[in-house]
């Protein structure tokens, strides 16, 4: 069995991950032959090919994988700490935070005057914006974090603050114009093409520390899994531990969001279907595995977004949803005992 998930995790995955990356290169409006690609790579083909390659196709795919990773990796760090198999990244209203910043922006550039027509404008105000809501609300958690005993209670707050921001979200949108409601629409559908060079090599960052720290803390992540009262015994600060998860969870999901939009179902979905191949609960095999299948599940739903070989695409949260709900249903239909 342990070959099996060897098997798994160090070959059929990163075979996958390699193929859906380079499709994910390849395929778009305009489909490019893998040896076109390589002229590019190699110099020889100095055409719009190699602009369409590095300045937009490359970039992306490097977003749609880091963006799959930090929130595969920060919903099984959620569905661990929180012992909730439903739990996912934006549990705690980080989404809903972010959501609420870009709002704001919006509206307040409407009152002042200010245009938000241009795509720097959009592209930086709205990181902006999203990054301050997003961690606005993880500091309003872990504030409240510090004086609960009961882990459930902060999921229960979380949700209502996630509730709260989502309220004035919608009394923001009622007060908006017609171009400034659009963009804030736009942003909630998700996007992994609008990254700046900048932004990518933020959340690049970000998700290689993100990656470090999760290593780092799968020992942890067993004992939690078994139960607070466990790791007490073995002399764990629980408190301590589960802070140190919750915000290595929620600064990737809020870079993540921020710069690409709530990209929705990844972090719920992604670590169930790693368990289900793996038939494993141990984080030694759980992280890995669940790394890599949400990079790929995220290449694969950008591909499929791109619509190959048509001029439109669709919004990439329209088909992780299309592809996580399914995962979601079948998840509690088994702990009811349906299936």
């Amino acid at each position: 069995m342990v070959e099996r998930k060897w098997l798994y995790i160090y070959l059929v995955l990163p075979i996958l991950l390699l193929i859906f990356f380079v499709a994910d290169v390849l395929l778009g409006s305009e489909i490019i032959s893998l040896s076109r690609a390589l002229s590019a790579f190699s110099g020889e083909d100095a055409s719009y090919v190699s602009a369409i390659l590095f300045r937009y196709r490359i970039p992306k795919a490097l977003t749609a994988l880091a963006v799959g990773v930090a929130l595969s990796i920060s919903g099984l760090q959620m569905q661990t700490v929180f012992r909730n198999p439903l739990a996912d990244p934006y549990i705690l209203g980080v989404s809903s935070g972010a959501g609420l910043g870009v709002a704001m922006f919006l509206l307040t550039c409407n009152v002042f005057g200010i245009s938000i027509l241009s795509g720097a404008m959009q592209n930086l105000g709205h990181a902006f914006a999203a990054c301050i809501g997003a961690a606005a609300v993880m500091l309003v958690m872990l504030f409240i974090s510090a004086r609960l005993r009961d882990i459930m209670a902060m999921l229960i707050l979380g949700m209502m603050i996630g509730s709260a921001a989502g309220a004035l979200v919608s009394l923001l949108q009622y007060f908006s114009d017609a171009v400034a409601l659009k963009s804030y629409v736009m942003w909630t559908m998700g996007s992994v093409g609008n990254v700046t060079n900048l932004q990518l090599a933020i959340l690049l960052s970000v998700v290689l520390l993100g990656i470090i720290f999760v290593i780092a803390s799968i020992k942890t992540l067993n004992v939690l899994m078994i139960g607070e009262d466990y790791a007490r015994s073995l002399g764990y600060n629980v408190k301590k531990s589960r802070t140190a998860i919750i915000v290595a969870a929620t600064v990737m999901t809020g870079v993540a969001t921020a710069f690409c939009g709530p990209v929705g179902f990844i972090g719920v979905a992604v670590p169930h279907v790693a368990r289900m191949i793996l038939h494993e609960a141990d984080h030694r095999y759980l992280v890995p595995a669940t790394m890599l299948l949400g990079g790929v599940t995220m290449l694969f739903c950008d591909v499929l977004s791109q619509l190959p070989g048509q001029q439109a695409s669709l919004p990439v949260n329209t088909v992780t949803a299309l592809l996580g709900i399914p995962v979601v249903v079948l998840v509690i239909m088994r702990n009811q005992k349906i299936v």
